[in-house]
């Protein structure tokens, strides 16, 4: 949320899934046969910033504005995070204060446009200083706020921009609850892209600074969606900081991906006032669209230009695609068609780097939830990055958006501001296509029923169309009900819901078996259950507990499936640390560093083999790591038909899913096999689709770790340059052979060629046989060679070619 200083005005040009490129001009985009005006720059401002924390903030402004070089200031690029964080909870996540500093230039020729700064987010009390004077502030930690600067500014002089950034326990800024009590961290820093906009001072505002109900910016809406046709309509508001009033016109141009235009329309010239907002409504026909959907997220490309006098002076470029849905008591319904929403839960912590993650990075958490089998998300329990929503959209992830909020329903001044980060998130994301629920509930907190009311008001309002929904954590006011599993009691907890109402699990397979179906009372209950019946298992933790944490998800995802909900969302994708508890939340199917466990497999297995070519193909998974004689029943996730199993190429059995009480309802249950008799060696297993064979994969005996085996993780997403991109490096543990060895913790040093660093530490210790290093990309194209070493193992080497940072720049 936002306060409106007397320096605050409304402005901007937010483009939601797709934009300007860094540092282009209108003119690269504009329309054939459109006469432009380099008008309008949107410049990416993450580069050339100073940054100090810890130090004594008594009359800190005018030193660090005036007397920069008595400060010793570390010299950082955006994202950035505050305090590199070890992956082990050494001591709690810092709080305080902390200050970025950057110099920039603004042409003398530019005096008389609109000039603002924007920053996608800022962890999470904002008090900006230009000049040494203070000139906006802003609440929350994790949705945008722009600064108009135009008169402001020092025009082709240098200037100081000041961040003052504290992230300390704020009772009044969602989500409110002390971190040493919280169940997720925040992390102080300047941690998503920030941009210098310069344009006319006639533009497209921006849908969050303008801050007006269901306006600000470019909204789209899709009506009569069929395969046949369906019209697009596009409101757009234009807002006029000139002395006069001058006249406005929008042109609107849809394309294909491959660049055919399919529709366009130019609005009648709009006469809009001195210091005030034109709105202009058009639409376009689509004929025969290519619907959107998990299986096939096809994006058109839409251009929307402010045009005056036969001149485009100011352009949004956004990605839409073509989808109509329904929520209803008995179900979901995409395209026409009821669809079951298979999905989990995302934190957006990182190891080391907390969230400070690069574009890219965020795209790589989508993708590999994608690639685990989802086709849903819930954001929890904040807005995410535009860059992960973008993903989302081009991936084919459904969204369930969600405000800051957990077990913490404050006073009156912290309710205001929570209604506050309803408008702003539906403003920032409502053109995303991906985003099907809004959850304006502060999850698990005790809230009123007034405020529910209003939260769910404040949806509505802003998106005033049908097939709106809003959801919430209590049964009440919103749209759509969406408790956790363990809201209720065993055995049957959700699926005797007798209300007309939809219904949706946003959490289940941790909580209750971790405390026994104990409520959310999160540390009243905290050791109650036995160790291994709890989903909370490190990677490390040996293959018995994997197999209990995937077991778990098994038999309360088939317990879901047996009741009204139209969908369910796990707890949860990643490992992630949090306030109230000294380790790590272990209840991922993937680890911190992104490395599956089993569990993973289970929810592969459940996607179809027949969806789409890049996600849903054949898979089989081993999950024995045949080491141990004692554990001779062979689990395997597949979505075969049939799996046949061999131990060193003997045939122990070929046998359909798995039929009992854990498996009923499931699209794809497990097989399970009991071989009589442990052998080392070979298991091999095959799945057969149609009866014939479609998969196979091996798991062999492993040896005495002999070499490194290295590999990177680009997760559908190269390296780029220039961008502070992060990538995950594995080295493996391997025999002779290559088989990984599973109980290898033995440390590994890496070390860097090339324009890249390690995050936090080289020497880092094996889980289970793989060691993970975090490598950040530097500035120059090319490739970066890493090398791993351990004693008395062969090194291993892999190199990651790094893009040059126009091929994936970042978007405003």
């Amino acid at each position: 949320m936002h306060l409106q200083t007397p320096l605050y005005k409304s402005f901007a040009a937010l483009l939601l899934a797709g934009g300007l490129l860094s540092g282009c001009a209108i003119s690269e985009k504009a329309s054939p046969g459109m006469a432009t005006e380099k008008t309008a720059i949107v410049s990416n401002f993450n580069d050339g910033w100073q940054f100090i924390k810890d130090i004594d903030t008594t009359g800190a402004i005018p030193k660090l504005t005036l007397s920069a070089r008595q400060v010793q200031w570390e010299q950082v690029s955006l994202p950035h995070t505050a305090r590199l964080e070890a992956i082990e909870k050494k001591e709690q996540q810092w709080q305080g204060t902390a200050f970025y500093r950057k110099t920039f230039m603004v042409p003398a020729a530019d005096q008389g446009k609109y000039v603002a700064l924007k920053f996608e987010a800022a962890m999470q009390v904002a008090d900006v200083y230009l000049n040494g004077q203070h000139v906006f502030r802003h609440l929350g930690g994790y949705l945008p706020f722009t600064i108009d600067l135009s008169d402001k500014v020092k025009y082709g002089q240098e200037n100081v921009i000041l961040v003052k950034l504290n992230n300390e326990d704020n009772p009044e800024v969602p989500p409110g609850k002390p971190l040493a009590d919280l169940d997720f961290n925040y992390y102080n820093g300047l941690y998503r892209n920030a941009y210098l906009i310069t344009k006319d001072k006639l533009y497209i505002s921006d849908p969050v600074a303008a801050n007006r109900v269901a306006g600000g910016g470019v909204r789209l809406h899709y009506e009569a969606v069929s395969p046949q046709q369906a019209t697009l309509q596009v409101q757009t508001e234009v807002k006029n900081d000139h002395p006069g009033a001058r006249e406005a016109q929008i042109r609107i141009v849809l394309r294909d991906k491959q660049g055919q235009v399919l529709a366009e329309a130019l609005s009648p010239a709009t006469t809009v006032a001195a210091g005030s907002f034109g709105t202009i409504k058009q639409q376009l026909t689509i004929p025969n669209p290519t619907m959107w959907s998990p299986d096939q997220p096809y994006l058109y490309d839409l251009t929307v230009e402010l045009v005056q006098k036969g001149k485009a002076i100011d352009q949004l470029a956004l990605q839409t695609g073509v989808r109509s849905f329904q929520i209803a008591a008995d179900g979901f319904y995409l395209n026409g068609e009821k669809l079951f929403l298979r999905g989990t839960n995302r934190h957006q912590e990182y190891p080391y780097i907390g969230y400070a993650l690069s574009d890219n990075a965020q795209y790589r958490d989508a993708y590999k939830i994608k690639e685990a089998g989802f086709n849903f998300v819930r954001s929890s329990h904040y807005p995410q990055s535009p860059a992960f929503l973008a993903a989302c959209d081009e991936l084919g992830l459904l969204v369930m958006d969600a405000i800051p909020g957990w077990q913490f329903f404050g006073n009156e001044a912290f309710q205001k501001n929570s209604l506050q980060d309803v408008r702003d998130m539906v403003r920032r994301d409502r053109n995303h296509t991906s985003i099907i629920l809004w959850e304006a509930s502060l999850n698990e907190s005790d809230m009123s029923k007034a405020y529910m009311e209003a939260s769910d008001k404040a949806v509505h309002e802003e998106l005033p169309f049908e097939n709106i929904y809003s959801t919430g954590w209590m049964d009440y006011a919103y749209d759509v009900f969406n408790p956790a599993r363990q809201h209720a009691k065993a055995p049957d907890y959700w699926n005797k819901y007798g209300r007309q109402k939809p219904l949706l699990i946003a959490e289940y397979g941790d909580w209750e078996y971790y405390a026994q179906n104990a409520g959310f009372n999160q540390k009243e209950y905290a050791d109650l259950a036995e160790e291994a019946r709890t989903s909370r298992q490190l990677r490390g933790g040996g293959q018995k507990r994997l197999l209990q944490q995937a077991l778990n998800y098994q038999e309360a995802h088939n317990s879901n499936l047996q009741g009204p909900a139209f969908g369910d969302a796990n707890w949860l994708m990643y490992d992630y640390k949090r306030g109230y508890a000294p380790d790590i939340e272990s209840s991922g199917i993937m680890d911190i560093v992104r490395l599956p466990k089993f569990a993973y497999y289970f929810y592969q297995s459940q996607a179809d083999s027949k969806t789409s070519s890049l996600f849903g193909k054949p898979m089989l998974f081993i999950a024995n790591y045949w080491n141990d004689p004692a554990l001779k029943t062979v689990k395997v996730y597949s979505n075969a038909d049939e799996v046949e199993l061999q131990l060193n190429g003997k045939v122990i059995a070929r046998q359909k899913p798995d039929q009992n009480k854990f498996s009923s309802h499931l699209n794809h249950p497990p097989f399970t096999f009991e071989v009589a008799e442990y052998m080392p060696g070979t298991l091999t297993a095959i799945g057969y689709t149609n009866g014939k064979p479609s998969v196979e994969a091996t798991q062999r005996t492993p040896g005495k770790a002999a070499k490194l085996t290295l590999n990177v993780d680009e997760s559908g997403k190269a390296a780029a340059a220039g961008q502070n991109d992060v990538l995950f490096v594995y080295a493996r543990l391997q025999d002779a052979s290559g088989t990984t060895v599973p109980d290898a913790v033995t440390p590994v040093t890496f070390r860097v060629e090339g324009d890249a660093t390690i995050v936090y530490s080289n020497t880092v210790a094996a889980e289970a046989g793989i060691a993970a290093i975090l490598v950040k990309i530097g500035n120059t194209p090319g490739s970066v060679k890493v090398t791993a070493s351990a004693e008395g193992l062969q090194s291993g080497t892999a190199t990651i070619p790094v893009g040059p940072k126009e091929a994936t720049a970042a978007k405003p």
